[in-house]
Formats: C-alpha cells, sequence, structure tokens
C-alpha cells in the first residue's frame, strides 16, 4: 500500500483533517457501495484481469507485427482516444513502426474515409473494431465501409485472420457478427467504463 509522507507538509494539520473523510471515500469505493458502483471494475483490474485473454492478446498483437502495414482501429471515445494518447506518449506523432496505426469510426467525415482508403489500396491491413454494443453510429458506420474493402481485398476467409473484434462478452451486434464470420475476439468487461477503458483490451 502507498502511503504519503506529510511530516514536512506546511499545511500538516490542515491535510490530516481530511483523513476521516478520506477513510469514507476509500470505504466506499474498494466495498463498491457508492452511486455507479457498477462500473467500479478498474479499482482492482491489476489483480483480476483475464490472464489468458492477455496471452491471447499477445500472441495476436505479434501476428499483426509480422502481417499488416496498418493495422485500422475503429472505435469512438473511450474506444480508442486511451490507446491513442498511450501509442501517442510514448512514441510519439511518427513513429517509424513497421506497422502504422489509422484511427477510424470516429468521425462522420466522408472525405476522411475516402482519404483513408486511398492510402491503405495497397498495403496490408489488419482491422480492429471496437464497440461494445456495435451500434454506435460512426464506428459502425466505419466498420460497414472497411470490412466492405477488406472482404474484398482478402475474401472472407483471410477476413478471418485479419479483423478483429473487441466487444461484449456475450451480447450485442458486433458480438453476434464476429461470432458468425469467425472474427478472433476479445472482451469489454461490463463493470468498466469507457474513461478506464484503455486498461483492458480495448487499450
Amino acid at each position: 500500500m502507498m502511503k504519503l509522507n506529510t511530516s514536512h507538509a506546511l499545511l500538516k494539520e490542515s491535510i490530516e483533517s481530511y483523513q476521516e473523510k478520506v477513510n469514507e471515500l476509500h470505504k466506499v469505493i474498494f466495498e463498491r457501495t457508492g452511486a455507479g458502483n457498477d462500473f467500479m471494475g478498474w479499482v482492482d483490474w491489476a489483480e483480476t484481469y483475464d490472464k489468458a485473454e492477455f496471452e491471447r492478446i499477445l500472441e495476436v498483437a505479434e501476428k499483426v507485427k509480422d502481417k499488416a502495414e496498418v493495422l485500422l482501429v475503429c472505435g469512438i471515445g473511450g474506444s480508442y482516444l486511451g490507446a491513442r494518447a498511450a501509442i501517442e506518449m510514448i512514441q510519439g506523432l511518427y513513429s517509424g513502426n513497421k506497422t502504422e496505426v489509422i484511427f477510424v469510426g470516429n468521425t462522420f467525415s466522408s472525405t476522411y474515409i475516402a482519404q483513408v482508403l486511398k492510402h491503405i489500396q495497397d498495403k496490408s491491413v489488419v482491422l480492429n473494431v471496437i464497440s461494445k454494443s456495435g451500434t454506435t453510429t460512426e464506428t459502425a458506420l466505419a466498420f460497414r465501409v472497411f470490412r466492405e474493402f477488406m472482404d474484398k481485398k482478402y475474401g472472407k476467409e483471410e477476413c478471418k485472420e485479419r479483423i478483429i473484434a473487441t466487444t461484449d462478452k456475450a451480447r450485442g451486434t458486433l458480438k453476434a457478427l464476429a461470432d458468425k464470420e469467425g472474427y478472433e475476439t476479445f472482451v469489454i468487461p461490463d463493470d468498466i467504463g469507457g474513461r478506464y477503458s484503455v486498461i483492458t483490451p480495448v487499450g
């Protein structure tokens, strides 16, 4: 457990006056008794995450690096912002990596989609679509366009190796489609909201 040393603080008494309130809040968080407690899965995720799924993610990541010149990440909000922020923080905007990561599905811009399609026309592509339900409008529209592109470029059988769906464990439009088409799937936990999803398979 982390501890804060306040022995040299100028306002030590003022800081310590909050201790009782901090203890109350700590209890509410860890006992999950407060408002929104059904989305508190992030609190102990470092201990409770699915270790087998994490190993699958690492294996798929290696395959993507081996075969893809471009990884399309199709999602909006928490389904892409956390991963994008982490990538840009670590690598900067232009990393020069073998696999270029392009984010789609976060805008209605037909111009942007057309530009991406032109850019990836002659490149080896893998697509990761991220959506809990599969019905988020921007993401669903972009996925439809890029899935059609992938089907034409590779055929349905090869797409099983090139399309990944990060979605609900058991229900939703995207989960049903992924199961039907045989896409690799990863799970978005029910009890972790978008703001913390970067620590899950989403990120």
